[in-house]
């Protein structure tokens, strides 16, 4: 019995983990993992043609003329799943260029975006009062995060401190923990 469960196990396993990544396996395995974010933002134009994935924060969205939506993106590392980390540091910025329409309403600022991609060099734009040199990707895949929020328990002013604490307002220990995001709601 326990054999086949551990089978039951491993074939879950299998079917459900290589689901978890937002970029395709096709993509994931032709990118440069070595290459890093402060690697390109030195020198784009010296990697011109690689594929990159990248992940960050929306600071703006533009759709241009010709039909393609420009994505500046504040860089942010990425965790197992490829998705962004809350981050108190970025190594920069850097520019997403979409074919076709993207709705700025949805892909607005403050959204989290993992972008897998072809690096095209630079492009210089202002920032603030200075020229700011990002790197350009042309996306190949781009994934856009939900947007979680927590939620906590009512207050029971009948035990408001029984018997680990208050509960009024941070909720118990098992409802607290690292997880920045905890419910989907």
């Amino acid at each position: 019995m326990k054999r086949v469960n551990r089978l039951l196990l491993l074939i879950f396993l299998f079917i459900l983990l290589p689901g978890c990544a937002p970029i395709s396996k096709e993509l994931r395995a032709r990118a440069d993992q070595r290459l890093t974010f402060q690697q390109v933002f030195q020198n784009p134009a010296a990697y011109k043609g690689k594929i990159v994935i990248w992940g960050g924060e929306i600071i703006q969205t533009i759709n241009q003329k010709d039909k393609t939506t420009l994505i500046e993106a504040l860089q942010k590392p990425l965790d197992r799943m490829e998705e962004p980390i809350d981050a108190e540091t970025s190594e920069g910025r850097f520019l997403v260029l979409v074919e076709g329409f993207l709705d700025p309403h949805i892909y607005r600022k403050g959204r989290e975006i993992t972008v897998a991609g072809e690096i095209l060099g630079e492009k210089m734009r202002s920032l603030g009062e200075m020229e700011y040199r990002y790197p350009l990707l042309l996306s190949k895949q781009i994934h856009l995060w939900k947007e979680y929020y927590y939620r906590y328990p009512p207050y029971n002013p009948y035990f408001p401190n029984y018997p680990w604490g208050d509960y009024g307002y941070y909720g118990p220990w098992w409802y607290q923990g690292p997880w920045r995001r905890a419910y989907p709601y």
